[in-house]
């Protein structure tokens, strides 16, 4: 049968782009299919590339409160909102613009609008329909609302980089990475703000002593935490927002209340049930090691998977899958184990493989951990002082590094480094063997006993 296409993705965020450039480039016809009028999807629209902006704006400020301890006589600085999205809003319409020449680059045909299957090899969109050999869904997802009343008085985190002025006060809830990066950033440029959170910590999965140096860090920078707050309902009086909890518990007088926790998959009006695609009891799609769906020819990659919800494992899930449908890899797949990511939390998280506990569930009596913590050198000057905490865990008689855990200042830049050896199977002599970098940081992971 003739198709029109060997590829059709849908959804131009990051690994409908990676697949469809990658295929491209190895000859295949792809055409890439995106909702909005923007391509790069969440990430670099309203994720990822506009937080990582504000992350440094964020930590600007931090500089500038701790200027004066290097002999700096800095004035009170007033950060500009609106000059800061301007740039921010420029740059990230360079990304967009990169994204459509790569494609007139690379031979891959675009299309814009809603997207829905007809059949296993059809796709239809603004009334046309176009047929593929293969067709690879990569929607992503968007940032979940609770039903409750007075839900539309609060934004999420798309509603967030809309903001045209810095909010005087506001209710962050949520107790993920966004939550936390929200929060953070929020309050080193000026704003007064609560997190509310369901249970007794945030960041929960998480390695425990990296939720306990972040709160006590959170909360000497400003932060109010606001622990085993489930919100039942949001009102607006004289012009301020109140949230009311299941329990009774109320918090109040905020300029705008934020939403982050969690984010749904933009699976519910693809047509799946039209190619017989399976999606499980939380919407996600279901595929095995090749990113392949129940239906052979139809596969999925990204946040819509379910698994590893981050731009660089969409990215490296589309790059896999074109190698081995394309240039002969036939073995060529993303292993899931070992992914390194970071929260851009204040101070920073960086973190790969196994906590402790999952380390013990695994591999019982043969887990053994190593821990420090300390001022870094940076914050001996400093009136404020934000802590760094490193764990590493090890596993058998050769101390095979299992997990990696630091919070601190650059642990964000340093990690990727180790995230390569602890892949390739380090161990805990073959990072003593390494030579220590001094004066840094991450020397302290080389040299601890």
């Amino acid at each position: 049968m003739a198709y029109d296409y060997d590829l059709i993705a849908i959804g131009g965020g990051s690994g409908g782009i990676a697949l469809s450039n990658r295929a491209a480039s190895y000859g295949a016809r792809c055409l890439i299919i995106e909702k909005d009028d923007r391509m790069g999807g969440t990430c670099v629209n309203r994720g990822c590339v506009p937080k990582k902006a504000m992350w440094y704006a964020a930590d600007m400020a931090h500089a500038l409160r701790d200027a004066p301890a290097y002999g700096y006589d800095v004035k009170q600085a007033k950060f500009d909102w609106a000059t800061f999205v301007s740039k921010r809003e420029n740059y990230i319409g360079n990304i967009n613009k990169y994204y459509v020449s790569s494609f007139e680059k690379n031979g891959v045909d675009t299309a814009y609008g809603h997207a829905r299957l007809v059949d296993k090899n059809t796709v239809a969109v603004n009334g046309k329909q176009y047929s593929a050999e293969r067709i690879a869904l990569a929607p992503g997802g968007a940032p979940t609302v609770p039903d409750i009343p007075g839900k539309e008085l609060a934004i999420t985190s798309d509603g967030f980089f809309e903001l045209t002025s810095l909010p005087e006060k506001v209710l962050v809830l949520g107790a993920g990475y966004i939550a936390v990066e929200l929060a953070g950033m929020l309050q080193a440029l000026g704003a007064d703000v609560t997190l509310g959170v369901r249970t007794k910590q945030f960041l929960r999965g998480f390695e425990p002593m990296l939720f306990e140096n972040l709160s006590d860090a959170m909360q000497a920078d400003g932060v109010t935490l606001s622990t085993e707050f489930t919100t039942a309902k949001i009102e607006k009086q004289d012009g301020k927002l109140t949230a009311h909890s299941e329990s009774g518990d109320t918090l109040t007088g905020f300029d705008q209340i934020i939403f982050a926790i969690g984010r749904t998959p933009a699976t519910s009006e693809l047509g799946l049930a039209e190619a017989g695609v399976e999606v499980n009891d939380r919407g996600y799609i279901p595929v095995d090691k090749f990113q392949e769906t129940n239906v052979p020819g139809i596969f999925a990659v990204g946040d819509v998977t379910g698994a590893a919800e981050l731009t660089p494992v969409a990215i490296a899930a589309g790059r896999r899958m074109a190698d081995r449908l394309y240039n002969g890899q036939t073995d060529r797949y993303l292993k899931y184990e070992n992914i390194a990511t970071v929260v851009f939390s204040h101070p920073p998280i960086g973190t790969i493989g196994l906590t402790e506990a999952q380390a013990r569930e695994q591999f019982g009596d043969e887990v053994k951990t190593y821990e420090t913590g300390f001022n870094p050198m940076y914050m001996s000057f400093t009136e404020h002082k934000v802590r760094t905490a490193m764990k590493l865990i090890v596993v058998g008689s050769e101390e095979r590094v299992v997990g990696c855990h630091m919070i601190g200042l650059a642990v964000d830049e340093m990690l990727q480094g180790f995230a390569v050896a602890i892949s390739m199977g380090a161990t805990k002599k073959d990072f003593d063997d390494t030579v220590a970098i001094h004066p840094t940081s991450s020397e302290e992971l080389v040299t601890m006993r």
